[in-house]
């Protein structure tokens, strides 16, 4: 996705703030928007992500308001999506069904990881080339919490939380959450005890489901089927680089249609399926060059090689030098 996207604002964000007394205007002008922001239906990312950091700016607490913002949001006021989420059959209908849904809200993406005992949702920005705010991040990692709370009606705690940004307080999470934080790790991450995944949610209401899941499927279908298909393979390769499901299989799979129906597709607008896998894969090795907080086995992994003299071939191939010497010449 780019920075072209645009994001909605649901009502209930402005009222929210309202209850912890931070003035929408005030909010606005803070962020340096004109203020019929306030009424309009979409912003762009940079938008966004410019009233998130307002937020941040004027509480001066980010712990304090990754915290409360969530818990202050009315069920109510929740947009479609997130409703659809709230009235799941239990813990792990609502997390997959928030994940599949936030592709239709941006700016990040959730991946969902069961392993042994272990659930873990990683949030991936839409835009790598735009720092997302850590007040922004923090409040979409504790509202996925806050969500199973809400609709089990227990005292759910986490198994591990993991931030890429630092915290002054971190105590304060630790009380939130219930388990231990980690601050400048890799990835942003909540990793929840997979018991809790079946606690059914008493807030479950079939009929309503009945109703927002056709809707909301279809207006999936319809945002996926407005973009090319260069451009989905390229988003969901992006998404999927540091995985195991690289390969066309499971790429189509994604998509609902065949190996052969994904390739004559790509075919139709003059390339291939290697061929964007090798854009993306360059795409992203230039963009995580250029941070010098990155080592070069991490950028290799990153981009989803295996072994790091696999990725040195590959970018030699690319840009004729190695990662070493495009990054010293682009960080002067």
């Amino acid at each position: 996705m780019t920075t072209n996207a645009r994001i909605r604002i649901p009502d209930g964000f402005w009222n929210a703030l309202k209850q912890l007394g931070v003035k929408a205007p005030n909010l606005v002008r803070k962020a340096g928007l004109p203020l019929r922001v306030i009424n309009e239906s979409f912003v762009t990312i940079e938008h966004y992500y410019a009233l998130w950091q307002a937020y941040s700016d004027i509480i001066n607490d980010i712990e304090f308001g990754m915290v409360q913002l969530p818990t202050v949001f009315e069920t109510a006021q929740y947009p479609p999506a997130v409703l659809a989420a709230y009235h799941a059959r239990d813990y792990r209908d609502a997390l997959k069904r928030m994940a599949r849904y936030k592709e239709m809200c941006p700016p990040e993406t959730l991946h969902i990881i069961e392993e042994h005992s272990n659930c873990t949702i990683e949030l991936e920005s839409f835009d790598k080339g735009l720092i997302e705010p850590a007040l922004l991040v923090g409040t979409t990692i504790t509202f996925l919490l806050e969500l199973g709370r809400r609709g089990t009606g227990y005292p759910i705690k986490a198994k591990r939380v993991e931030f890429t940004h630092s915290f002054a307080q971190v105590n304060v999470l630790k009380e939130y959450f219930g388990c231990p934080i980690q601050i400048g790790a890799k990835r942003n991450r909540l990793t929840l005890h997979m018991e809790d995944l079946d606690r059914p949610f008493s807030s479950y209401n079939a009929e309503l489901l009945e109703v927002l899941t056709p809707v909301l499927e279809q207006t999936l279908e319809e945002q996926r089927s407005n973009q090319s298909i260069t451009g989905v393979v390229k988003w969901l390769l992006t998404r999927n680089l540091t995985g195991d499901k690289l390969d066309i299989h499971h790429i189509s799979f994604e998509l609902g249609m065949s190996e052969r129906t994904l390739q004559r597709r790509l075919v139709d607008e003059h390339t291939n399926y290697k061929e964007v896998l090798k854009n993306v894969r360059h795409e992203q090795a230039r963009l995580y060059l250029a941070n010098p907080k990155l080592e070069i086995r991490e950028v290799a992994f990153l981009v989803g090689y295996k072994d790091q003299s696999s990725f040195y071939r590959a970018f030699r191939d690319w840009e004729g030098e190695t990662p070493l010497k495009w990054r010293a010449r682009h960080l002067k």
